[in-house]
């Protein structure tokens, strides 16, 4: 499963947005209503839009007196050339303003986050389907040398203490009481036998359902 996708850097933003604002430059006035069509799009106001159609006629009146009317021709390439890589920098920061920094953070969060629940469902899936592979991936050993990424999956049935410790709401005593149940059961097959069987609290069978497998 690929990586989830991570928003551009604002330096990223910055570097596409003065590319942006040199179109109708480039472009020698061509563009010059794409250009102003977008900001109309993201910036949402009548004078965008005003800007729009000003330079769709200009764009008009270049193509049209192109060999009948120099002075035409001239005053529209002169307005989306020079005017519109002039109102495209005016107005660059409101089409492309930038990112809140906290904002932004808490979307990388947020996006790794899901990132490493998938990568759990993944390895849980990969577990059920074929568990002498994912034992030679050593999924839930974070303990062992490995280059296979889990997610953060801890083997119920083969970590040892120190592993099983870091796992949410655990304590020692609580700790002790699964490797006691596990010494007695061999084996468990799910978050709600480790419950159970080691009389652990109930608001921990969700946590141990997300961050736990169980191989044979």
């Amino acid at each position: 499963m690929p990586p989830a996708a991570v928003p551009r850097p604002p330096g990223a933003r910055t570097f596409l947005s003065v590319l942006w604002a040199l179109v109708p430059l480039g472009s020698v006035g061509a563009l010059t209503p794409a250009v102003f069509l977008h900001a109309a799009i993201k910036m949402r106001s009548t004078l965008a839009w005003a800007a729009f159609v000003i330079y769709l006629v200009g764009t008009v009146t270049m193509f049209t007196t192109v060999s009948s009317n120099d002075a035409l021709f001239s005053a529209g390439l002169v307005l989306n050339t020079l005017g519109g890589t002039a109102h495209a920098f005016a107005v660059r920061r409101r089409v492309f303003p930038r990112p809140d920094p906290v904002a932004y953070g808490n979307d990388q969060a947020i996006q790794f986050a899901q990132h490493r629940r998938d990568l759990r469902q993944e390895a849980r899936e990969l577990a059920e389907r074929d568990p002498g592979l994912a034992m030679e991936l050593r999924i839930g050993r974070p303990d062992l040398p490995r280059r296979y990424d889990d997610g953060g999956l801890v083997d119920m049935n083969h970590a040892p203490a120190a592993v099983i410790a870091g796992l949410p709401g655990m304590t020692p005593e609580l700790v002790e009481q699964i490797l006691e149940a596990r010494q007695a059961v061999g084996t468990f097959t799910s978050a709600v036998e480790v419950c159970v069987t080691a009389n652990l609290p109930a608001d921990l069978t969700s946590p141990l359902t997300e961050y736990t497998v169980y191989l044979p």
